[in-house]
């Protein structure tokens, strides 16, 4: 993953990420691939990751995050392919990172 990385420039990647329409992009790729399993893995696992961090930054990007839509996409994928066990992990993962 390119915004991979916990230290400062992994944090940068994030923001750049955020910074350039990413998460918007990403919520209405799910929004309109939602017959698609992967988009919706895919998806779930790319707000996961740009919702990471607990400081200021991190704070807005999950709150954009949450403007966008994220929670409803991401509830939808899950609800969509409940056996699809990818799904539902990467979707775990973005629910605790947007909504802790």
């Amino acid at each position: 993953s390119v915004c991979y990385g916990a230290d400062a420039a992994g944090l940068a990647r994030l923001q750049r990420a955020a910074d350039a329409g990413a998460i918007e992009a990403v919520v209405a790729a799910m929004q309109a691939h939602p017959q698609e399993a992967e988009v919706q893995e895919e998806g779930c696992g790319a707000l996961a990751s740009v919702c990471y961090g607990a400081d200021g930054a991190g704070l807005a990007r999950i709150q954009r995050a949450a403007d966008a839509g994220a929670v409803e996409a991401v509830a939808a994928a899950m609800q969509a392919y409940p056996q699809e066990a990818e799904v539902q992990r990467q979707g775990c993962w973005a629910l605790r990172n947007v909504c802790s």
